[in-house]
Formats: C-alpha cells, sequence, structure tokens
C-alpha cells in the first residue's frame, strides 16, 4: 500500500486546519451559506435532506485495517453507527454535525485519509479493480499508476476548476471489473508488440442523463508518458468543455459533439508539446511507488486443496471466492447485501470486523468495490473456513456475488437532496422476493437502481436497470434492459412506462421468469436479452 510521505501528511493536515477555520466562521455567521458551500464541498461535504453528509475517499479502492477501524470509529462516534459505501469506491457518513466535521478530517489524517476533491468540478477519486496486484489475469498491477494519477490530480492547479466532475479508472486486465468504458477516463494496461508496457486510452464514457459508452481513443500509449497524455486529455476538455450548461459540460458530450477522430487529433497536437515539459515522472520515481504495491509475502507453499464438506460454506465458495495468481490463496468478496438489507451499509461492528479479518487472515489489506462491497485480497485456502464463519456471524455471509440479490442503489430519497424516489425500500423488497436458491437458479443478474437522472446506482448499466422518477408528484420507477458496465459495457434501454414501488417488483419478477424460459445452455440473462431482443419481455411485462 501507498504510504504518506512528509509532503502528502503535510497538505492533508493544512487542509484540516484550514477547513476549522471555515467551519468556525460558518458557525459564527461570519460567513454565509452561499460562501460557505463550494468550501464545504471541496471537503467533500454535502449538505442532504436530513444532516450533512462527508464523502471520504478511499484512492483506487485500497485500504488497511487501521484505516478501516477509524471509519468504524467514526461511524461510531460522529454518525448513527454505519457507513456507506459507495459505487466509486468511497465510503460516506449520512449524518454528521457541521460542528464536528474539523474534528472528523482530524481523525483521518491521523491514519493517511481525507475527503479532498471527492466532490466539486475536479478529477474525482481514482478508482481501480478491486482485484488488483492479487488477480491471475493481470497484465500488471495497475494502482501504482493509479497512485501517479492521485498525486498528479491532486490540487491540480489547472484541472480544480473543470468545467464538470471528472472520473478516471485504472485497470490491469481483460477483465473489467471497474466500468472502465462507462468513466470520463478509462485506462487499460496492455503490452505491444514489443513487449512493452502501456495504456489503452478511453475517452467520453459515462451515465447520467446522457449515457456513453467511452470510445477508444489511443491504442498505445507508453507507461512512461501517460501522465503527459492524460494531462493532454485534460487541457483538451478544460479548453472547450462547455460552463453556459452543466447539462452539457461533461467530456461525453464533448466528444460526441465534435467527434472522437477530432478530439483524438487535437490531443495528439497537445501531446506533442505537454510531452516536452517533464510532466511524467522518473523510472525511479515509478520504481518507488510500486514498490509500495508489492506482493505481501504470501505462502507459495500453502495447500491449495479446500475441505467443501459444509454445504453452506461450499456455495459461499462458490459465490464470493476466486483463485489468487499464488496457489493456495484465494481473493474473497464480502457481501455487504444481505437478504433485506440496504445495499453498501455496514455498521461500525462489521466494518471492525472487516478490520480484523483484514490484519489476521489478509496481509492487513482490504478494497472497496465499484459494487458496493469489500474484498479481502490475500486469503489464505487453509483460512477460509474461519474466515466465512466470523463474516457469517455478523451478517455478512451471504452468497450473492453477481446475482440478483448483490444490487447496487444510491442512497435515493431517503438521503439525497437531488433524488426523485427512494431506492433502498425498493432495493429491500427486490432482494427478499428472491430467496437464494432462486437467485442461484437465474444466475448471473446486475441490478442496479438510481433514486433520479444522475444515475449514481448505476442504472444504464444494469442488466435491468431501475430508475426512479417523479411522475406527477408520485414516485415511479423505469425499467431498462441490456445494460453492461463490463468489457461487453453498453447501455440499456427503457422498455415502456413505469411502474409503482410494488409494480416495479412484479415486472422485475415476470421479466425474470421470462427470461428462464427462453435462455439456452449457458446463458445469463443480459444475453438471452441480447438475442431476443426487447419484444419478448414488454409482452410479458405489460400483458
Amino acid at each position: 500500500m501507498y504510504r504518506y510521505d512528509e509532503y502528502d501528511q503535510a497538505m492533508v493536515d493544512a487542509r484540516v486546519a484550514e477547513f476549522r477555520d471555515q467551519v468556525e466562521r460558518r458557525l459564527s455567521g461570519a460567513m454565509s451559506e452561499d460562501q460557505f458551500k463550494p468550501l464545504r464541498l471541496m471537503n467533500g461535504l454535502y449538505l442532504q435532506l436530513h444532516a450533512y453528509m462527508l464523502r471520504v475517499a478511499i484512492p483506487y479502492g485500497t485500504l488497511d485495517g487501521r484505516q478501516m477501524r477509524m471509519l468504524a470509529s467514526i461511524a461510531r462516534d460522529y454518525d448513527r453507527g454505519y457507513g456507506h459505501f459507495t459505487t466509486r469506491q468511497n465510503l460516506q457518513f449520512n449524518w454528521i454535525k457541521l460542528a464536528d466535521t474539523p474534528d472528523i478530517l482530524a481523525k483521518l489524517a491521523t491514519v493517511e485519509m481525507h475527503a479532498i476533491q471527492t466532490s466539486g468540478n475536479c478529477i474525482r477519486n481514482i478508482s481501480s479493480d478491486q482485484f488488483a496486484g492479487a488477480a491471475a489475469d493481470e497484465v500488471a498491477d495497475p494502482r501504482p499508476y493509479a497512485e501517479l494519477l492521485r498525486q498528479w490530480s491532486t490540487f491540480h492547479p489547472e484541472f480544480s476548476l473543470l468545467p464538470r466532475k471528472f472520473k478516471i479508472a485504472v485497470i490491469g486486465a481483460d477483465e473489467d471489473r471497474a466500468a472502465l468504458k462507462l468513466h470520463d477516463i478509462g485506462l487499460k494496461l496492455v503490452k505491444n508488440e514489443a513487449g512493452e508496457l502501456g495504456f489503452e486510452v478511453y475517452a467520453g464514457g459515462g451515465q447520467g442523463r446522457t449515457p456513453m459508452v467511452a470510445p477508444l481513443i489511443r491504442e498505445f500509449i507508453a507507461a512512461t508518458e501517460f501522465v503527459s497524455y492524460l494531462e493532454a486529455c485534460l487541457r483538451v476538455y478544460n479548453r472547450y468543455g462547455r460552463r453556459d450548461n452543466m447539462y452539457k459540460a461533461r467530456i461525453k458530450i464533448l466528444i460526441h459533439e465534435i467527434g472522437a477522430d477530432e478530439y483524438r487529433a487535437q490531443v495528439e497536437e497537445e501531446f506533442q508539446h505537454v510531452k516536452t515539459l517533464g510532466l511524467d515522472p522518473p523510472a525511479a520515481e515509478l520504481e518507488r511507488i510500486a514498490a509500495m504495491f508489492a506482493l505481501p509475502p504470501l505462502d507459495a507453499g500453502a495447500p491449495a486443496d479446500i475441505d467443501r464438506s459444509d454445504p453452506d460454506f461450499a456455495l459461499w465458495l462458490d459465490a464470493q471466492v476466486v483463485p489468487h495468481k499464488v496457489s493456495g490463496h484465494s481473493i474473497v468478496t464480502i457481501s455487504l447485501k444481505p437478504s433485506g438489507g440496504i445495499p453498501g451499509d455496514a455498521s461500525a461492528d462489521q466494518i471492525d470486523l472487516m478490520a480484523d479479518l483484514a490484519e489476521r487472515y489478509s496481509h492487513d489489506e482490504l478494497r472497496i468495490t465499484h459494487a458496493q462491497n469489500v474484498v479481502l485480497p490475500h486469503v489464505r485456502n487453509a483460512d477460509l473456513y474461519a474466515v466465512w464463519q466470523a463474516l457469517d456471524e455478523a451478517g455478512l455471509g451471504a452468497a450473492n456475488l453477481d446475482l440478483l440479490g448483490d444490487i447496487i442503489a444510491c442512497p435515493g430519497l431517503d438521503y439525497c437532496a437531488l433524488a426523485n424516489a427512494r431506492s433502498i425500500p425498493l432495493a429491500q423488497k427486490l432482494s427478499e422476493r428472491f430467496d437464494a436458491a432462486r437467485q442461484r437458479d437465474i444466475g448471473e443478474l446486475k441490478l442496479k437502481i438510481s433514486g433520479c437522472i444522475n444515475a449514481c446506482g448505476h442504472h444504464h448499466a444494469g442488466h435491468i436497470g431501475i430508475l426512479g422518477v417523479d411522475r406527477k408528484g408520485e414516485e415511479n420507477y423505469q425499467l431498462s434492459f441490456g445494460g453492461s458496465g463490463a468489457e461487453d459495457a453498453s447501455v440499456g434501454r427503457i422498455i415502456g412506462p413505469g411502474f409503482s414501488e410494488d409494480g416495479v417488483v412484479d415486472a422485475v419478477e415476470k421479466a425474470i421468469e421470462t427470461y428462464r424460459g427462453l435462455r439456452e445452455e449457458g446463458e445469463r440473462f443480459l444475453d438471452t436479452y441480447r438475442r431476443v431482443g426487447p419484444e419478448p419481455f414488454k409482452a410479458a411485462i405489460y400483458a
């Protein structure tokens, strides 16, 4: 894991002191809310429906036990005893008091954490593959490069006031576990014919009002030049991105309007200048950072066999555990999606437990996933049963990864000031409608719910997506089918008129029964939908 140096720590400590002064002035009345708003947003503090919400950055989703334990402590002491893990691999506290915020940020700073650039029109938290460094299928660990981008983008003087927020993802494998093509910029580590390491660059993806899959902008940029190339990409966007209309301000709109070829040409022209400025780090610096992400001292001789005699444990193994690149070890995904639960929520006690398990069984390392789960990346096969027992006892033993119950959902109208409809009760009803055995029979089905058009629940990328809208003062839910955030990225299509909350649960069930009647051997819901099209589903749902 990356560790702060004296410069990192000094910057974060200075920001905490600065914000403490700003909060004191706001509370005394010396500063109005209009004056304070841009300052609090720079520190990840939102004013939501009922309270302030603080969004804590977890760069590329990686953290250790002491950091996880601090999040539990803050949840217990300053919130209502829980935290909410988000689709940007961050964590949100939903019930924060303004007066407590400086103390919370100061506590985070003691464990190398902050809330900087988790809001505002800047480069947000860099996201990555939650299996990075442990996955057998990756070309290289993408996290050292994500860390370089974090350092490059934090307090970047030119990109602190972009036309709109900007999201970057970095992965190192062909399997896309980070929704790469639905980011403003996506970077995929590859090797060229000469065996040199570099990146495919995608730009112009996103969700929201105008969902788009990012086109490929460059087939290969050497890893030694990728920071300069990203600088060129952002400069072109910053120069031409719309500032007169927030709904048309994202880079996806720019690339759609001028075309990928024109954007690519302008970036190439800018890159010829930028690469002469010395922005790319020297090899020694990359080596220094990469060394912090070295594989922990795993036992290469650990036995690979796993005793599957406990049937409940075997079900969990099949759903939540994948092989590590080092024999005798596995990668464990902890589900934060119990039946009837709130997707992404974990209590302070559960967060503490996950910290304990990381320290004892996963070389003190955890990952947050964009699907709102938590990963233990380096677990010996011999320890899997003990890990499962502890998780199951704590209500974290659900075996539903990538099944219908593994729902992504935004906080919706229960918390968010922008939402039009509730997401949480709907997610709870859906997970309760389909029991574990039925979910396993259905197979892989990624269901995602957003409470408004901003798409924080990634509904556009759901095999089944649900969007909550306001229809004449009533909550109404639109269904879309055919979306994907994986390497086969696609945007779902709305299939027809919306439903009430209970009506959409019934509609999802009809769609699933239609799929079960149409599927061929080995087909996922998405495969069947792509093969037969929407008509059979529409006929069943609207009959």
